[in-house]
């Protein structure tokens, strides 16, 4: 066996790990794979002969890498047309995580409402986060990956944790009722039933809709039962035209919808004592590569 090959095996071990936390670094399907392929680059130009913890010096890699990108893309997001959201993606762990809370803990570190607030935190606040709070890295390792000293990585993390804690959702649905609550606004909207819509939206519900400006949705957001109802009833007359797929996305039950050339939306709801608080509404065509369950990326 070559060592190129060894190295080849050795990177594809990680590959998961990497594309995980790139994912949860980024928001985005494409950026992640993209960062993932240039740690490749750079782990099979360098003599891996001098590394002794490949998992930790490719982590270390995609994580910088992460940062760089994040950075750039949020210049590139001040011109976004309209609200923006995460890529969603497929995630059925299956066997990968058998055990109920790891599960958990796998689910709400890639939500759409967590990778929303993580929006907000710097892109060191953001790496510190996903690889303590979501992978479990001891605070000594998280410092060598960001070159910063082990306390300076502690005060990242506990302003971090505060940030996400007083943004995040404080509420726990069970998937059931979470299916079962998207399956009536489903059926509500496709047959244009306001008063059904209206019984399931919380007065304060919102309805983020990201489009990029490549397809129809709301280019604001919008608040309050009432618009949210009558948005959904009007476009409930094309309901026809497409058909649903109740899938898992980033944790959670969603709908997929699919129109005749493949997938046209993700919609997922945020749901509070059986009321819907808040309506994701992914249409941006870049955004829906991670759709396919034969091409899982977490």
């Amino acid at each position: 066996m070559t060592t190129d090959t060894v190295d080849s095996d050795v990177f594809e071990a990680h590959r998961a790990v990497l594309t995980a936390v790139a994912y949860r670094m980024l928001g985005g399907v494409a950026d992640a794979e993209d960062v993932v392929q240039e740690a490749w680059l750079r782990w099979s130009a360098h003599d891996t002969s001098e590394v002794r913890e490949p998992r930790a010096y490719l982590v270390r890699i995609t994580t910088r890498l992460a940062i760089d990108r994040l950075r750039l893309a949020r210049t590139h997001r001040e011109a976004y047309v309209g609200p923006w959201l995460p890529e969603p993606v497929v995630t059925d762990y299956g066997p990968v995580a058998p055990d109920t809370a790891e599960r958990a803990v796998l689910a709400d570190s890639v939500s759409l409402a967590v990778l929303v607030v993580l929006e907000s935190l710097s892109p060191l606040e953001r790496a510190v986060f996903v690889l303590r709070e979501a992978f479990g890295f001891p605070y000594a390792e998280i410092a060598a990956v960001l070159d910063r000293t082990e306390p300076a990585v502690r005060q990242l993390a506990g302003r971090a944790r505060r940030h996400v804690e007083e943004r995040r959702p404080r509420y726990d649905v069970d998937p059931a009722e979470r299916r079962g609550v998207t399956e009536r606004f489903l059926a509500a909207a496709a047959g244009g039933d306001l008063d059904g819509l209206l019984a399931l939206l919380a007065p304060d519900v919102r309805l983020i809709g990201d489009s990029g400006g490549k397809a129809k949705a709301p280019l604001r957001i919008l608040e309050g039962a009432d618009k949210v109802g009558r948005f959904f009833a009007a476009v409930g007359a094309d309901a026809a035209r497409y058909s649903v797929r109740l899938m898992e996305f980033n944790g959670a039950p969603a709908a997929l919808v699919l129109g005749a050339d493949g997938p046209d939306l993700v919609l997922q709801l945020e749901i509070a004592d059986g009321r819907v608080r808040c309506v994701y509404l992914v249409r941006n065509p870049d955004k829906l590569g991670g759709t396919d369950p034969e091409r899982p990326v977490l």
